[in-house]
């Protein structure tokens, strides 16, 4: 059975700080952002969370809807950018920056997680799934592209824009991915 994402609607913060691991709030329009995404996803028969809020709430709230229960699990949480979480991209040292993406599966220059590190988690979490059963993974940009990557092994996985709001779904091996937009947001 196909694996469907979605990434949580917009937080409280804009795209110029950096936040993973940090637990944020959503900004206004949750409510019709949310029927948005309901709107857009296919028939599934599990709903799983990262424990972050910003996912939890918008899982919470299609769970409600489609009477399934939630199950957390900190494996789709956003990656753990270290000393970097919370502050300014543009306060961050640029060769930081620069070192990140030198080495960009692999470097750790925040101290926090590398995309390697990522990767494994959710490599580790798709393996979990149960097969037969069509599962909703209420997530964030970073574990989507992490997916993605999974599956199809393409590099440019990376650097694809993930709305927030949209709806990824992963199929069977052999069969390409497609999306879904829910509510579309310029920030990445």
């Amino acid at each position: 059975m196909p694996l469907t994402l979605v990434r949580h609607t917009t937080p409280a913060l804009g795209p110029e700080v950096c936040y993973g691991a940090t637990d944020v709030g959503l900004a206004p329009g949750f409510e019709a952002a949310a029927a948005a995404v309901l709107a857009a996803l296919p028939p599934v028969g599990r709903i799983v969370t990262s424990p972050l809020a910003r996912c939890a709430r918008l899982a919470a709230f299609l769970g409600a809807r489609r009477g399934l229960p939630v199950e957390a699990d900190a494996a789709w949480r956003e990656m753990d950018f270290g000393a970097w979480e919370g502050r300014p991209w543009d306060a961050i040292p640029r060769a930081e920056v620069e070192a990140w993406s030198a080495d960009f599966m692999a470097a750790r220059p925040h101290g926090g997680e590398s995309v390697v590190a990522l990767l494994a988690r959710v490599r580790a979490a798709m393996a979990r799934r149960c097969p037969e059963e069509r599962w909703l993974v209420v997530t964030h940009g970073g574990p989507i592209r992490a997916a993605l990557f999974a599956t199809g092994g393409d590099p440019a996985s990376w650097t694809r824009p993930v709305p927030f709001g949209e709806v990824v779904t992963l199929p069977a091996p052999g069969r390409a991915a497609s999306a879904r937009r829910g509510p579309v947001s310029t920030a990445l």
